[in-house]
């Protein structure tokens, strides 16, 4: 009988253990989701800055290059007019 006590009361603590060992793979699952889920965030604010910044950049381009050949021709002109070239 005592034999049989040990291997009963040897058994309930590999239980014990596979269930405290559970518990413990159940918290580092949250945490993994949660830790994904921080993650998704943090690339969806990268992305939608990108694409803020990307239209934001082609605001400047529409403005910038008309503007720089206009001020270009501007200074062809004054550079023909004041002969400058010839």
């Amino acid at each position: 009988m005592k034999e049989r006590d040990q291997i009963i009361a040897l058994l309930e603590r590999i239980e014990e253990n596979q269930a405290k060992a559970l518990h413990i793979q159940e918290q580092q699952v949250a945490f993994a989701k949660a830790q994904l889920e921080r993650s998704e965030k943090t690339v969806e604010e990268s992305i939608a800055l990108q694409r803020v910044s990307v239209a934001r950049q082609a605001q400047v381009r529409n403005v910038a290059f008309p503007l720089l050949f206009v001020l270009v021709v501007l200074l062809g002109y004054l550079l023909v007019k004041w002969r400058v070239m010839w």
